[in-house]
């Protein structure tokens, strides 16, 4: 199955970009959905996270209290790297059964045309890359994004925390195959992400929709 990894910067425009690709026959995988989805109580990686962040990250329960989670390892580019030390192994491990062939033929799943998986943190993840056909990068500059997630009711100083976390938006580029532009945050960007369809042949839902229409 044809796999591409979408990454952008924080709203940059990404998670609007991988539902639109969903909508048109994609296999979406949040990687951050999926590494919440890992954070079982009593499990290896909760007790890892509890001795590198604090025990007091864990519920009554033995779950993670995220919101606290985060806030001790958005902190910083070290803090984050040791949040990906523990939890990208296996993250990548669950990823390549979700998007590999199975080996056996008697697993069945859903028929997909490509997979698309949404990278909210490639920084560290760089191993996983080997994994996607293709690396698509939605970006918009630092200022612009900014003001979007203020817009949206993010604090700036919660922003500009996790902005500092991110690779600035050359770096992320240069990570890329392909770069859509989204600094202007209008219709443009589905317009390049059809052409991205077309140009792949995943085109032929695009045609369906505009002749329904």
């Amino acid at each position: 199955m044809f796999t591409v990894f979408v990454l952008g910067n924080i709203a940059s425009g990404k998670s609007t970009a991988c539902r639109y690709l969903e909508s048109h026959g994609a296999m979406l995988i949040d990687l951050d959905e999926l590494a919440k989805s890992l954070y079982v109580p009593g499990s290896d990686i909760v007790n890892a996270l509890a001795e590198e962040f604090g025990w007091d990250i864990l519920d009554e329960e033995g779950g993670v209290r995220r919101n606290i989670l985060a806030s001790r390892a958005f902190v910083s580019p070290d803090a984050v790297a040791r949040l990906n030390s523990i939890v990208h192994p296996v993250l990548i491990e669950q990823l390549s059964l979700r998007i590999l062939d199975p080996v056996c033929c008697t697993v069945s799943s859903p028929c997909y045309p490509f997979a698309v998986v949404e990278v909210s943190a490639p920084t560290g993840f760089e191993d996983a890359f080997g994994l996607a056909d293709e690396i698509l990068v939605i970006s918009a500059p630092l200022a612009v994004r900014r003001g979007r997630a203020i817009h949206r009711g993010m604090e700036p100083s919660d922003f500009d925390a996790r902005s500092a976390c991110q690779p600035d938006e050359a770096s992320l580029c240069n990570l890329a195959s392909t770069v859509i532009d989204n600094a202007a945050g209008d219709n443009s960007l589905f317009e390049q992400l059809d052409a991205w369809l077309v140009r792949h042949g995943f085109g032929d839902v695009v045609d369906k929709e505009e002749v329904d229409a």
